[in-house]
Order: C-alpha cells, then structure tokens, then sequence
C-alpha cells in the first residue's frame, strides 16, 4: 500500500469539488426521473396536508397504486399527480413541487451519507 499525504487545505478543496460534481450528477438524475420516483406515505402526507386515514381509504377504494415494501407503503409521484389532476385530492401544485423537492434532497442526502460515511 502507497500513501499519499497532501496539506489539508488542498484536501478541503478537492473534496469541495467532488461534491459540487456529485450534486450536479444528482440532480441531473433527479430531473429525468422524477415522475418514476417513490415517496412514502409520510412524505405524501405531510407535503399534500392530508391524514394518514385519507390515504388509507385511497388504497381501500383502488383509488391509488402503490407498492407495500416491509409493511411501508410507497407511491410513485406520477400517481400522486394524477390523483391531483382527477381532483380525488384537492391540493394545489405548489403542494406537489414541495413534495418532489422534499423527496429530491431526502435523496441527497441518503447518497451523501452514503459516500462520506
């Protein structure tokens, strides 16, 4: 094994531009796919400003698909938009973008976290 040392400074800043590259790599991610992306039913919740038992009679009635991963459910967001659109939930869009953005740096994260452990 070789090691490398190099000032401290000089470090920061190399780390500093890898993670503006890694944002920039997210977030180009992010755009293409949003409409493919999962949210969780606490996301769904909170960001539309319904209850949990609003949801539940969603899913009851075969009013909205959604996938149960270790007893969590997960919904993607182009079925929330269309719930939106066929106004079973009555919620205006900026309520949706502050879902996608919420999930978009929830995900951030989650990646970060995994690269800097």
């Amino acid at each position: 094994m070789e090691v490398i040392t190099i000032e401290s400074q000089a470090y920061k800043n190399l780390m500093s531009k890898v993670d503006t590259i890694f944002d920039y790599v997210v977030s180009q991610q992010n755009t293409n796919d949003d409409e493919d992306s999962w949210v969780d039913s606490y996301e769904v919740c909170t960001f539309l400003k319904i209850s949990d038992r609003t949801l539940q009679r969603l899913r009851s009635d075969n009013k909205i698909n959604y996938s149960r991963i270790r007893g969590k459910n997960y919904y993607r967001i182009s079925e929330i938009k269309r719930m939106l659109q066929e106004n079973l939930i009555r919620r205006s869009e900026e309520n949706l973008q502050d879902l996608i953005l919420n999930h978009q740096k929830n995900v951030r994260q989650k990646q970060s976290a995994e690269l800097h452990p």
